[in-house]
């Protein structure tokens, strides 16, 4: 009896060990985006590599060329469902964004475009 609670101890704090909170990548919920504190590192970040000066269109380094390119559609399906856009892969290239960072520019798009 004693080898098997010595055991499940172990067992137990291996598995208390080997667990991380943000083992899928951090995961915060904006309820209010801004582009100054969300939206515009977001591009600057996943975006703003390819997405400038015209190397790749739309440009996507400012807050009037990020609002017209989703209002004109060429963001969000891109993030979100590429099989409704010209392109036929997510952006970025690298993989889909989390759920959570799509709504949370749908969110930004639905408030107004918060700047």
């Amino acid at each position: 009896m004693k080898k098997v609670i010595i055991f499940l101890m172990a067992v137990g704090s291996l598995l208390t060990v080997s667990c991380e909170s943000n083992t899928y990548g951090e995961v915060s919920v904006v309820t209010n985006p801004t582009y100054r504190d969300n939206i515009g590192p977001l591009f600057t970040a996943k975006c703003t590599g390819c997405h400038k000066n015209g190397d790749q269109l739309p440009d996507l380094q400012t807050y009037d060329e990020v609002k017209d390119a989703i209002v004109n559609g060429n963001v969000i399906c891109l993030i979100d469902n590429p099989g409704e856009c010209f392109f036929s892969g997510y952006m970025p290239p690298t993989g889909r964004m989390q759920q959570t960072t799509i709504d949370m520019v749908k969110l930004w798009k639905d408030q107004g475009f918060v700047n």
